[in-house]
């Protein structure tokens, strides 16, 4: 009798193994965020059960020296109805340096990659530049929401995590449109360049999931960076190329997002507010894009990535997505390491 040969398993169930081990990996590190919580989430089921005074002072987290904080009943449909949610005397958290540097060195180094295998020329290719950026830069708020639902299956019951799962959806969402609105524009008509930034993303899903289970802050400071950078590349972009833009029409998927669709998850987004913008009732109006041509979209964009941007300064700083008003919002800074008593 011939002896009995092992068969290989296939490829579909080998991957399956490997995401199985990562998702067990992950609901260990949410099983520990359920089951022992962290001081500061003490403090804020302290506060939403009692309505106790802000004058409590959290141990340091992950690289930062928490400030004591108000914590509010998050507002109804996402469109917000207060700002400055801190201690009027809370000051903003600096980043550890360690890994304030470790973090800018990661995303400058994807960021160069990208800007010299796609530099910006006024052609074509700019949009597949475009289309690599924005498949990488909407996987952070993905990763976010996994890690957060995996902690609530095991249990965690943070008073403020459900409106910020709603905005992390919301931020992907609008992600997801940006990158759309590339491929309508050709972005994505390369298999080299959808391979690429497939591949990227992938790989960052994990990384950004990893990080996140261990430090919201410094999860929180990659994707900083990241919109920083988005940011400035089209701020650029619009300024070098406004004129052709200004005579380009707008896809049809910029027109259905911006104008036509239900503005709820537009709105959700969009939650740095001015206190000044308020009426009488503290309600404040609206962010309504009009878009008459490809250079109005490519605003849009920007001005969005600017939005993502100062929610997060708000988060890494104050742990709240609304932590300062609009004007006040600054980027996070690296805190020096103490030097060494002599």
């Amino acid at each position: 009798r011939a002896p009995l040969r092992l068969r290989k398993p296939p490829t579909m169930a080998r991957q399956a193994a490997v995401q199985a081990v990562c998702l067990v990996l992950l609901m260990l590190s949410g099983q520990a965020a359920a089951f022992q919580l962290s001081p500061l989430q003490s403090a804020r089921v302290a506060l939403a059960k009692k309505a106790v005074a802000p004058t409590l002072r959290a141990p340091q987290h992950a690289g930062f020296s928490l400030q004591p904080k108000i914590e509010r009943a998050p507002a109804a449909r996402g469109l917000r109805t207060s700002v400055a949610q801190t201690a009027p005397d809370a000051v903003a958290n600096e980043m550890d340096e360690g890994i304030y540097n470790f973090n800018k060195i990661v995303i400058d180094t994807v960021y160069d990659v990208i800007c010299f295998l796609y530099p910006v020329t006024g052609g074509p290719r700019d949009f597949a530049r475009f289309y690599v950026l924005e498949t990488v830069a909407r996987v952070p708020y993905f990763a976010y929401l996994s890690v957060m639902h995996l902690r609530e299956t095991f249990g965690a019951r943070d008073p403020g995590m459900g409106d910020r799962m709603r905005t992390h959806y919301a931020e992907a969402d609008n992600e997801l449109h940006h990158l759309l609105i590339m491929e309508a524009l050709g972005g994505n008509s390369s298999i080299v360049d959808r391979t690429l930034a497939q591949t990227m993303a992938f790989g960052y899903y994990w990384y950004v999931s990893a990080v996140y289970a261990f430090s919201e802050p410094a999860a929180y400071h990659l994707s900083e960076l990241i919109e920083k950078h988005a940011f400035n590349t089209y701020s650029t972009f619009l300024e070098e190329h406004a004129e052709k833009l200004r005579g380009m029409p707008v896809p049809d998927i910029a027109r259905k997002y911006y104008v036509e669709d239900n503005p709820y998850l537009f709105d959700t987004f969009c939650t740095v507010k001015q206190l000044s913008d308020a009426d009488a009732d503290g309600n404040f109006p609206p962010r309504r894009p009009t878009l008459e041509s490809l250079y109005d979209v490519f605003a849009c964009i920007r001005d969005d990535e600017q939005e993502h941007w100062k929610t997060l300064c708000n988060l890494v700083q104050y742990d709240d997505m609304q932590g300062v008003e609009n004007n006040l919002v600054q980027g996070t800074k690296a805190r020096p390491a103490l030097q060494a008593k002599e």
